[in-house]
């Protein structure tokens, strides 16, 4: 049996189903990566010219030191994600999740495609958070809020929002995502913490009412390996298989199974 006929097998077996989503998910939908620093640059040029990386660009510190640049690159991307329609793929996984007697989805990836695409809100935890909500940059209220804002209009040359700029709706200064950045402190993480606790609940009733369970893992690196290692956890259960689809990075714990693929064309074999 060939190891796709043995991933397919093992998928319609499962009477539940858990999926897992890095960046590399929405490659397919046209959605950046941001795999390196050339990636990343590729994507934002004129930050390129800046001289500063991902890890740089995606910090808190902008929201008081430079609003407007830290809204070109939230807002751009906020732009991008309402945009965007999800791939194909997301709706035949939708297909497969639908057919088991229960689903949930853990994902890094702040950019909602899995809501969009139709999936079950209440069945999914964005771990970093979401680009489609706010908070104030001083979470002076600990609120979230939907990001019921308009296109937010970004001056390409300087790379710089325009005004007005998102504000908090309790105290008037700056708002930001619901995004973990890198050296965030005020990140409020109640959302997520909620998420959180709905999947718990979903892994233990699989537990309880012993029932088989299949990982499917798009697109998670190892840069941020936290989809990586939250998928191999769980699968470490007796009886547990992860099934993990990436281009690169195709390393798996023994007994599991790798396929070197991109998401869509993983789904479209499945």
């Amino acid at each position: 049996m060939s190891e796709l006929e043995k991933a397919k097998k093992i998928i319609k077996e499962a009477e539940a189903i858990m999926i897992t989503a890095g960046a590399g998910m929405g490659v397919d939908s046209g959605l950046p990566d941001f795999r390196g620093i050339e990636g990343f640059w590729r994507a934002y040029p004129v930050i390129k010219d800046l001289g500063l990386r991902f890890e740089e660009m995606a910090n808190p510190k902008w929201f008081e030191k430079n609003p407007a640049l830290a809204w070109a690159f939230y807002g751009h991307r906020l732009n991008l994600y309402r945009e965007t329609t999800p791939h194909a793929g997301f709706g035949k996984l939708l297909e497969i999740a639908n057919r088991k007697k229960d689903y949930f989805i853990f994902t890094s990836n702040v950019d909602g495609q899995f809501q969009k695409a139709g999936f079950d809100a209440n069945r999914i935890v964005e771990i970093h958070g979401s680009i489609h909500h706010f908070q104030c940059a001083q979470n002076c209220n600990k609120k979230i809020y939907k990001a019921d804002v308009g296109h937010i209009m970004i001056d390409e040359k300087t790379f710089r929002a325009q005004e007005p700029l998102p504000t908090c709706p309790d105290c008037g200064g700056i708002a930001r995502p619901n995004i973990l950045m890198f050296g965030d402190w005020e990140w409020n993480a109640q959302r997520t913490d909620i998420q959180s606790h709905r999947l718990q609940r979903f892994l233990d009733e699989v537990e309880e009412k012993n029932h088989s369970l299949v990982i499917l893992e798009f697109g998670a690196g190892k840069a941020i390996p936290t989809v990586r290692a939250f998928g191999e956890r769980v699968a470490r259960k007796k009886g547990v298989t992860l099934i993990r689809v990436n281009p690169r990075d195709t390393e798996v714990p023994s007994g599991n199974i790798s396929f070197p693929l991109g998401a869509k064309e993983m789904i479209e074999r499945l």
